[in-house]
């Protein structure tokens, strides 16, 4: 038997330097792997770092070169289907010119919407317990970081125009007012699928109206 000496055990050897972007590419595919596997199974229970390294084709210590632990991985991936959402659903209409009233319903309807189309990403970012979100995934920089504030500017708009009853409170709490009501339609609408009761839309419609109407002024006689 050959008494060559072996080669050391693959642990031992130095790490071979990732080319350029080449980490950068691996940890989109990882990204991929587990928004993938989130949409399939409609759990984050199904995105275990062991799933997705083999869905990429590496191994598990692989995965924690990219992200410190899974909780961080999935907030990612929730995090990024929220920014398309301001991308696709929220800038446009932002940039549609508008009345500002208007732009406030297709905002509240889009954003119904959006929930009830990624229920497990909404669900991740809005309805779990705080502990369970990473430190970049904390209250504070959700709201400051995603669409809200760009919703806050809105309402200010509109209260400027004289849309919004002045004393029916700064743009900040009206938001907020707002959010809270989307939030309970879409909460429920996940958390309880199969309770009876109205359809959705007709839940958004009647909820949108009756806010409104609370702080809305009519637009001035004569304008389109």
């Amino acid at each position: 038997m050959s008494t060559a000496p072996t080669s050391p055990p693959s642990a031992d050897r130095p790490r071979r330097r990732a080319r350029r972007g080449e980490g950068e590419r691996t940890r989109e595919e990882i990204l991929a792997a587990a928004e993938a596997l989130l949409a399939r199974s409609g759990s984050e229970d199904a995105v275990s770092i062991r799933a997705v390294a083999d869905a990429v084709g590496v191994t598990p210590p692989s995965i924690y070169r990219h992200f410190p632990d899974k909780a961080h991985l999935i907030f990612e991936v929730c995090a990024r289907r929220f920014e398309e959402m301001d991308r696709h659903v929220v800038s446009p209409i932002l940039a549609a010119d508008l009345d500002p009233v208007d732009a406030i319903v297709e905002l509240g309807r889009a954003y119904v919407r959006f929930g009830l189309a990624h229920p497990e990403h909404y669900r991740l970012m809005f309805m779990v317990n705080a502990d369970h979100s990473p430190e970049l995934y904390a209250e504070g920089d959700v709201v400051d970081g995603g669409s809200l504030g760009r919703i806050v500017v809105l309402l200010q708009h509109a209260i400027d125009a004289g849309r919004i009853r002045p004393e029916a409170g700064d743009a900040v709490v009206l938001t907020y007012v707002l959010w809270a009501a989307l939030h309970g339609i879409v909460s429920l609408a996940i958390g309880r699928p199969n309770l009876p009761g109205p359809s959705v839309d007709e839940q958004v419609d009647a909820m949108i109206d009756a806010v409104l109407h609370g702080i809305v002024v009519p637009p001035p006689a004569g304008s389109p």
